[in-house]
């Protein structure tokens, strides 16, 4: 690379935390434009902390947009697979962005802060294109919406394990007990006011904060005092995969649609005509050529992206996402197959370097925590 073509490289952003993340030690690496810590003390080590006690995770990479006026709710069904117009205050969905073949273009949680007030936090990766897709379809249909950008002016942090509630309950002023999965609330925590999710992407119990940027280097030390390890992005995929949470960009994409990750259950078929649903009926009639499973092995190995699936000695698909299980003590994955719907315990073969490890199709979630 020449000293001209690098200097025409946009330079890393950086979110509130990033000074805390160096001065404790963080490995920091790109990710979507964004330097982020993959780990601190250890990859598997941060995931056990999460799994027995609770982690903070620094996720103000991801997208914020503030969605307002009097078409906002009739706007978000006709562009998200949930509907949203019939949806509660204070409530938070998982749903996805779908374009007009039905290929997913980013998965996202929207929130409900008011009647015509919502949060919609995309994937890092993905904020630019799903800002233009959303300009796009309110200036084609004529539509009283406003986005309002506030990735920069505020942090997004996650609080997730079993303790996590312990945790934040003497420093929020709701009362948690009762603060059931999918609700927000907007709240006071540390003093700071907060958007305050019970959402996260872990698999375990948790809560997902939106604050101020400049209160959050505070608000993490203070999570951290009370007992929160900090993880990286390195754990979070672990636990993710162990949870059975689909990665964009690994899992799905806009070449794939909901029916084939398995996520049709975010989808609402009868309330509505969003982008893309025509296109999914129709692929629902005629039947699905691949779907995703998941697995995993039966020897020592540790499945990555791109491997190939094998039944027998055919080639049926590929690994969109592996890793060893520290919970399980077992490599496990995901992939496409284009072999109908394989019930698990089918065995397979993952080709791993060359290597032809044994391995079944799961059950997905891999985990599941305690209720």
């Amino acid at each position: 690379m020449t000293q001209q073509s690098a200097s025409l490289t946009p330079p890393l952003r950086r979110t509130p935390l990033f000074e805390r993340h160096v001065a404790a030690g963080a490995r920091m690496v790109e990710f979507a434009g964004w330097e982020m810590p993959i780990q601190y003390e250890g990859i598997l080590a941060e995931a056990r902390a999460v799994r027995s006690s609770a982690g903070i995770f620094d996720v103000s990479h991801m997208g914020r947009f503030e969605i307002t006026g009097a078409d906002a709710a009739a706007f978000l069904s006709r562009v998200l697979t949930r509907e949203v117009a019939g949806m509660r205050n204070q409530r938070a969905r998982y749903t996805l962005i779908c374009n007009q073949a039905g290929g997913i273009i980013d998965d996202t949680i929207v929130y409900r802060r008011g009647v015509e007030q919502f949060l919609l936090v995309p994937n890092a990766a993905n904020a630019s294109e799903v800002l233009g897709w959303l300009v796009r379809w309110r200036e084609e249909w004529g539509q009283d919406v406003e986005f309002n950008v506030v990735t920069r002016e505020t942090a997004l942090i996650a609080l997730q394990g079993p303790n996590a509630e312990a945790i934040l309950q003497p420093n929020c002023a709701v009362d948690l007990s009762n603060f059931p999965a999918f609700r927000s609330v907007e709240a006071p925590v540390f003093g700071v006011q907060a958007v305050v999710g019970r959402t996260g992407y872990t698999g375990e119990d948790g809560f997902e904060m939106v604050l101020p940027a400049e209160a959050a280097p505070d608000v993490w030390n203070r999570l951290a005092d009370a007992g929160a390890t900090p993880c990286g992005l390195g754990a979070r995929d672990v636990l993710r995969l162990e949870a059975g949470l689909l990665l964009h960009g690994s899992d799905m994409d806009a070449t794939v649609t909901p029916l084939e990750a398995g996520l049709d259950r975010f989808v609402s078929w009868d309330t509505g005509e969003f982008i893309g649903l025509a296109a999914m009926q129709q692929m629902q009639g005629a039947g699905l050529s691949r779907v995703l499973v998941g697995f995993h092995l039966l020897e020592r190995g540790i499945p990555r992206h791109g491997n190939d699936i094998l039944d027998g000695e055919t080639v049926v698909g590929s690994v969109t996402s592996g890793t060893h299980s520290p919970t399980l003590d077992m490599g496990i994955g995901l992939g496409y197959v284009a072999m109908g719907a394989p019930e698990p315990g089918t065995r397979l073969k993952i080709d791993i370097r060359g290597r032809r490890v044994e391995a079944e199709v799961a059950s997905i979630p891999f985990y599941s925590r305690r209720r």
